[in-house]
């Protein structure tokens, strides 16, 4: 008797690209390299996508991957796109797409996230997992359109993901991921995939693709825990139940009970967000450092740099703590990352050092380490490793030895 065979029915999407699983797309589908910008990694991310639809409005410096998302458009990627009146708008077009049921990303930096940030604690409390690519930038007066993360401090408690990728790569990858984790039943909150405008954006350097043929599966809004808005569920469904709009205990517990639950979904995030991330952290540099830099994003990148100065030319031992995702926050990674370090410096493209509070939150009451805010700067200023350094050298009690 012949042995029968299973076969798994092979599906495409509107493109004719092949579904495939997130594990198989992150994970295991072979990869080329390519030289390219932040910019064009969001690009090549959505075109893998199964993207239903984005909106944007141009400002520095996301126009450009905006511009790149409205020409996956035209090529058939991406199924509704257009540009909003404003940020704002763009803000309120995507939750309406999102609400009917479609996979939607859009971009924002700076100034812009700013006019929009009505929309982005609607969107958590819509339980929308809609994927927004922050280019952070300057937000001061007078106007500056350079490289500064201050904007990612007030959306922290909007009751969405935030992730912060250090490089092309892992913006690439964090959007993928950051799809497949906003969508789980038991997570749908939006998902903030930041970068610092211009340092990634607008640079090129060598990003690992999956071949173009292949895509996630598309989005089941059906699986939501917020049903979709279709022909038998009315634009209503948010506000059918009288009472929430009304002034009393019942609608007081409610809305306060939502919040918590927000909250509890990011929370759920964790797992997911591990699993597809490699880690809510990254380890890099001597294990056994005393000198520990706690970073993310940029940042990140400059303290590996510092660290490798410490190492081979002043003799310290030092290390990194790369955090990814900045809620939910690493709480328990950070407070098993610190256990033999005598120093943690938190380096920060920001002015008001949001990293290094949620850091002090985090280990509060678990250890008495010195912690050193410090080196912070904004408004489009650098922070060359060798300042770093000097930093440190200085804040320890140590003789520069080799940086001038």
């Amino acid at each position: 008797m012949a042995q029968q065979v299973k076969t798994e029915k092979v599906r495409y999407n509107r493109m004719g690209q092949r579904i495939v699983s997130p594990d198989y797309l992150l994970f295991e589908a072979p990869r080329t390299k390519h030289f390219i910008t932040g910019s064009e990694a969001v690009k090549e991310a959505a075109k893998r996508a199964s993207v239903d639809a984005s909106i944007s409005y141009p400002i520095t410096p996301q126009s450009e991957a905006a511009h790149m998302l409205g020409e996956l458009w035209r090529e058939g990627y991406i199924g509704v796109y257009f540009r909003g009146e404003s940020e704002f708008g763009v803000m309120s077009e995507v939750a309406g797409c999102a609400m009917a049921g479609a996979r939607t990303i859009t971009t924002t930096s700076g100034p812009g996230t700013l006019r929009a940030m009505e929309l982005f604690p609607m969107w958590a409390g819509s339980r929308l997992p809609i994927q927004l690519v922050l280019m952070a930038r300057g937000i001061n007066s007078p106007l500056s359109i350079q490289p500064d993360n201050l904007e990612m401090y007030f959306l922290l408690d909007t009751g969405c993901m935030v992730w912060h990728a250090e490089t092309a790569q892992e913006l690439f990858d964090m959007i993928i991921a950051g799809f497949v984790v906003a969508e789980q039943p038991d997570v749908h909150v939006p998902v903030i995939t930041a970068i610092d405008g211009f340092f990634i954006s607008h640079t090129r350097e060598a990003v690992y693709l999956p071949p173009e043929d292949i895509a996630l599966p598309p989005y089941d809004p059906y699986k939501a825990p917020m049903p979709p808005i279709d022909m038998e569920m009315p634009p209503g469904r948010f506000m059918r139940d009288p009472f929430v709009m009304k002034s009393n205990y019942i609608s007081y517990a409610t809305h306060a009970s939502w919040q918590f639950e927000v909250r509890a979904a990011i929370e759920r995030s964790r797992p997911y967000a591990k699993h597809y991330l490699r880690g809510l952290v990254e380890h890099f540099g001597d294990p056994e450092g005393e000198v520990l830099f706690i970073a993310s994003g940029t940042a990140a990148a400059q303290a590996k740099e510092a660290t490798q100065i410490l190492i081979h030319e002043e003799g310290i031992k030092a290390r990194v703590l790369r955090i990814k995702t900045i809620r939910p926050f690493p709480t328990e990674e950070v407070r098993e990352a610190v256990k033999g370090a005598k120093y943690i410096f938190i380096p920060e493209f920001n002015v008001v050092g949001w990293l290094e509070r949620e850091v002090k939150r985090a280990l509060y009451g678990h250890t008495d380490i010195p912690i050193f805010g410090t080196p912070r700067v904004g408004g489009g200023m650098t922070m060359p490793p060798e300042f770093i350094v000097q930093e440190v050298l200085r804040l320890i009690g140590k003789e520069v030895k080799h940086v001038g």
